[in-house]
């Protein structure tokens, strides 16, 4: 969704793996990527009537994309992984959903469908780009993407890695989302890189329009937004929450790993919901090793 500072280092506890029992594997080093094609390279491609945005790094054969979340963008919610994913391994993709990012035009809407939708894109945007197949790496509304996603598309789809998502909206959630519907309580040190990309006159407005549009899941049935559709997912699914996540209760994590079968659940001590960057070491060795 949005940076939040993570306090002290992870690296000084341990992670708390669950299902399987075994501990995770020792992280082995990556050697050097620095001749396999270390460019960041941006462009935009028409998919579904939008001009899509998205940066694409890497030469591997394995196909990752990655999905940002609330307001986000490859830019300001990938750095660490598009400067630091194994390149020998990996072509790894960010894209803006559309009314973000540099996906604009158009605006940012929040129709009942709008998580749908972006799962759509997103694997019209892959298919568009001549991958065949495809792993996925949602962050919050990135990874509800990612798991609709996956569960509709499972041809094309090989694995699939989400943190800070939720398959349903609880009153408790509502009462989080109207705490940040406000831009101007937020820190300084999240709100400047999205003033920046947007504007403040988008910026907060279409944070206002987002609280709206993902608190409406809460009037459904159990506030489901993809509940039904967990048990559909088939590709190996691994699920990473942070212990100290103030936007998404661990409940969610929980929920998710018991709906999909065989799905790995990391919980990490001092994670916050920004786990990805704060612990951008640590994240992507143990994405890459579940992926490779």
């Amino acid at each position: 969704m949005f940076c939040r500072s993570a306090g002290r280092a992870l690296r000084a506890l341990p992670l708390l793996q669950l299902q399987p029992l075994a501990r995770a594997a020792p992280l082995t080093a990556r050697g050097p990527a620095a001749c396999y094609g270390t460019s960041i390279t941006s462009a935009k491609i028409q998919v579904n009537g939008v001009h899509l945005h998205y940066q694409q790094t890497g030469e591997g054969s394995h196909a990752v994309l990655l999905l940002p979340g609330m307001l986000g963008s490859g830019q300001t919610d990938f750095g660490p992984q598009l400067k630091s994913m194994n390149k020998q391994l990996f072509t790894v993709v960010a894209w803006d959903p559309r009314g973000y990012g540099k996906s604009i035009p158009p605006s940012r809407d929040f129709p009942p469908d709008f998580f749908e939708r972006d799962a759509k894109d997103a694997v019209d945007l892959m298919q568009a780009l001549k991958f065949k197949k495809f792993s996925l790496l949602g962050w919050s509304d990135g990874g509800i993407t990612a798991l609709i996603a996956a569960a509709k598309y499972p041809n094309l789809i090989h694995k699939l890695v989400v943190w800070g998502a939720n398959a349903s909206v609880t009153q408790e959630d509502v009462r989080i989302y109207n705490g940040i519907r406000d831009v101007s309580k937020w820190s300084e040190k999240v709100k400047k890189p999205l003033e920046e990309l947007y504007g403040h006159k988008y910026f907060a407005e279409t944070c206002e329009a987002w609280v709206d549009g993902i608190s409406h899941f809460a009037e459904n049935s159990d506030g489901n937004i993809c509940q039904q559709l967990l048990p559909d997912i088939k590709c190996p699914t691994f699920i990473i929450h942070g212990e100290k996540d103030p936007l998404v209760p661990q409940a969610h994590a929980e929920y998710i790993h018991k709906h999909i079968k065989g799905s790995r659940l990391l919980l990490m001590p001092e994670g916050k919901h920004n786990l990805h960057l704060r612990f951008a070491k640590d994240f992507n060795r143990e994405v890459e090793n579940f992926l490779h």
